[in-house]
């Protein structure tokens, strides 16, 4: 039983997978937030244009 514990604290796989998962999910919240600002840009823009045609 302690060799099988010893051997899984030697694998690295696992912590490269989770390095992996937490740097997805960081540039998806930035990519979330960026795209949040875009969005209230573009409809104000879309609103003052919209606001001139009438």
């Amino acid at each position: 039983m302690l060799s099988i514990f010893r051997r899984l604290m030697k694998d690295e796989r696992g912590a490269t997978a989770i390095e992996y998962t937490l740097i997805a999910s960081l540039i998806a919240v930035a990519a979330i937030v960026a795209m949040g600002s875009v969005c209230t840009k573009v409809n104000a823009v879309l609103s003052n244009v919209a606001s001139t045609m009438k």
